[in-house]
């Protein structure tokens, strides 16, 4: 078995993996990138709408900064995330867009004077103003206070990525495609890197490296329907939990998109409803207003999908083959407008659907669309359980998502994180040696190749592919937007028993090479214990928190479950994951829960909420009036991030206003 020594591995080739890769390069370390397909091809292309950073530009996000952003985020979360890290992302995101806009993003700018914009489904007109022009621009997302959406009309994925791969190739960073890790080598306490297979020649490999960081993306294609790449398949996340030892965080946590497109599933941005598109149902009635008169279309996603599930259970729904849907009506946007700035959902709609939107509406309902469970990592990325191993992205669970992620939240993630959580992985690189133990990487060697040999060489008969598709099934039909208990007893036994079925795996194609059969065995396995984790984290958690949505426990409960679900897989012969919990210490949070804002405030309230908010309101005003936002963040909840990005965002309001201020004194 060949073995290729780094002092930095990544796994993915995504925004993620790449910003991570390109920190360490920057540090002169080795760094070297594995992946399943060619980078500029990962899963981080496909996001449309754009990346959350506070610049306030236009004249919808003004006022916005830091603190607004750090809000929004936490109370999207549902009090679900770790505020310390909400914080450190909030203060790097504007620094990360200008830093793209350095590598080449051509991000949508700011044109100064009149504009016409939809707003509850009206035409408006705002006033951009004259210091604004070519500035970075901002559409309006689901669950913001402020217009903070940086985009490239609704290819902000492919833009970043583009930009992101290009800037890893001028440094030379390598990418090894076609590779496929499938188990990590440790040693119990530490972890020293992968044992991969080449997707093409069959062959296994070792990488060993002194940090390995998993930037895999999510696990959505353990449903059936679902906007994620055919690639995202929980396999980073499967890594870990075989290990037996490093956890997973909040795998139960998982988000619908509101408007993927019927019968396929592929998104259509947020930026639709963001730029002024409405949800009709089957009479063409706009109803989102009669469930959440604020933000109607523009709720946080899983309050928007949870709604439309409801309107259709009423049989409001659109009747198709496929099943009930609902209609997005874009045609209030104008053909220039969507020409412009959402030309790839017309692309979608023109070949996937037959229509055109600037004419047609689109039909609509919600899927499955991303993971905010992932590795648990402490702020720096590193799992607590495991030394050496990182994780960022979607990947992991850093975690500063909790319960449900804001649109645009996620593209910046990848960047922000990744430019963060590399810093960390550099300082680990040169402050650790890298450690080769032969014996330990031919132990791991031989567990993959005796895997291999079994399937290859074995009489089983259960056919991987069937497996997998009956595991889709369950996660979709068990648990999807809304759960109870009884469905989701129904999953966590009838994933078990695949899984146990899984034991007897048989091939047709006994080909060593490439042979998508025996990917799809290497990969099913670790996919139902990566369902498993899910669904039995989702049994247990009886309370409604995010996306987490019990009918039979419609309270979030913060009395008994503000917390954080871990689950680890010790016994590998187990058919079960093993859980214990984490508690979100109220007494260190900036902002203590509170009503998020939808619905009826029904949140069952932890005993140490009121006695924080006391406790913040004194800290406040012992500061007094004069303190400015700095101050009283500093002394709510400081936060470490390493030094380059601790400096404070400079926007071009505070510019003008201090222009106007030395005016004056002349």
């Amino acid at each position: 078995m060949k073995i290729i020594y780094t002092d930095t591995l990544v796994v993915g080739a995504g925004l993620a993996g790449l910003r991570v890769a390109i920190a360490s390069k920057e540090r002169g370390l080795d760094t070297l990138v594995l992946s399943l397909v060619p980078a500029k091809r990962s899963h981080s292309v496909a996001a449309q709408g754009g990346m959350q950073a506070s610049l306030a530009n236009t004249i919808k996000g003004e006022g916005d900064d830091e603190d607004i952003h750090f809000q929004d985020t936490v109370k999207g979360s549902d009090w679900g995330c770790d505020q310390d890290v909400a914080r450190m992302f909030a203060h790097c995101a504007p620094k990360a867009v200008r830093e793209l806009a350095q590598w080449g993003v051509p991000w949508t700018r700011v044109t100064k004077g009149d504009r016409q914009v939809i707003v509850n489904a009206e035409k408006v007109t705002i006033t951009e103003a004259e210091a604004a022009h070519g500035l970075i621009n901002a559409r309006d997302f689901g669950g913001t206070k402020k217009w903070r959406t940086c985009y490239t009309a609704d290819g902000a994925g492919h833009s970043l990525l583009y930009a992101v791969d290009n800037k890893a190739i001028s440094l030379g960073i390598p990418v090894h495609e076609r590779m496929e890790a499938l188990s990590l080598i440790h040693d119990g306490e530490r972890c020293h890197g992968v044992i991969a297979r080449c997707l093409i020649t069959g062959e296994l490999r070792a990488y060993i490296a002194k940090s390995t960081t998993i930037a895999t993306g999510g696990y959505g294609r353990i449903y059936s329907v679902s906007t994620n790449a055919v690639i995202c398949e929980g396999i980073g996340q499967a890594l870990a939990l075989d290990t037996g030892i490093a956890t997973l965080g909040n795998m139960e946590a998982v988000q619908f998109h509101p408007t993927a497109i019927v019968p396929v599933g592929i998104l259509t941005t947020e930026g639709c409803r963001g730029d002024g598109g409405v949800l009709r149902d089957k009479d063409g009635y706009r109803f989102m207003p009669d469930y959440e008169p604020e933000k109607k279309e523009l709720a946080s996603r899983d309050v928007v999908s949870r709604r439309m599930t409801e309107h259709m259970r009423k049989g409001k729904g659109v009747n198709s083959p496929y099943g009930p849907h609902l209609w997005l009506d874009i045609t209030l946007l104008g053909q220039k407008h969507i020409d412009t700035n959402l030309r790839e959902v017309k692309e979608i709609c023109e070949n996937f659907l037959g229509i055109d939107p600037v004419k047609d509406w689109i039909p609509v309902r919600p899927t499955q669309h991303y993971s905010m469970g992932g590795i648990r990592t402490k702020a720096n990325g590193e799992s607590p359980q495991l030394s050496g191993l990182f994780s960022v992205g979607e990947a992991a669970c850093w975690d500063m998502h909790g319960f449900n992620r804001l649109g645009g939240n996620s593209l910046a993630e990848t960047v922000v994180g990744g430019m963060i959580i590399g810093k960390y992985v550099a300082d680990f690189g040169e402050q650790t040696s890298l450690v080769v133990d032969t014996d330990l990487i031919a132990q791991f060697g031989k567990q993959l190749q005796t895997e291999v040999d079994q399937l290859i060489e074995g009489e089983g008969t259960e056919d991987p592919f069937k497996l997998k598709a009956s595991m889709q099934k369950i996660m979709m039909d068990y648990v999807g937007i809304f759960r109870n208990g009884p469905e989701l007893e129904v999953a966590v036994n009838q994933l078990t028993e695949l899984l146990e079925r899984s034991k007897n795996l048989g091939l047709k194609c006994k080909k060593r090479h490439a042979n998508p059969e025996l990917v799809e065995a290497l990969r099913v396995k670790r996919m139902l214990k990566v369902a498993l984790t899910v669904a039995c984290g989702a049994h247990a958690r009886t309370e409604s928190r995010g996306a987490h949505s019990r009918e039979d426990f419609p309270q979030r409960n913060d009395q008994d479950w503000l917390n954080r679900t871990l689950t680890s897989w010790p016994d590998a012969n187990s058919l079960r994951p093993e859980m214990s919990y984490e508690a979100l210490d109220v007494m260190r949070m900036e902002l203590p829960p509170g009503y998020r804002g939808y619905g009826v405030d029904n949140a069952i309230a932890h005993p140490d909420t009121q006695k924080r908010q006391q406790q913040v309101e004194a800290i406040l005003a012992e500061l007094g009036d004069d303190a400015d936002r700095y101050a009283k963040q500093a002394a709510l909840m400081p936060f470490e991030l390493p030094e380059e990005y601790q400096p404070r965002n400079q926007r071009f309001t505070d510019t003008v206003a201090k222009t106007d201020a030395e005016s004056g004194e002349k």
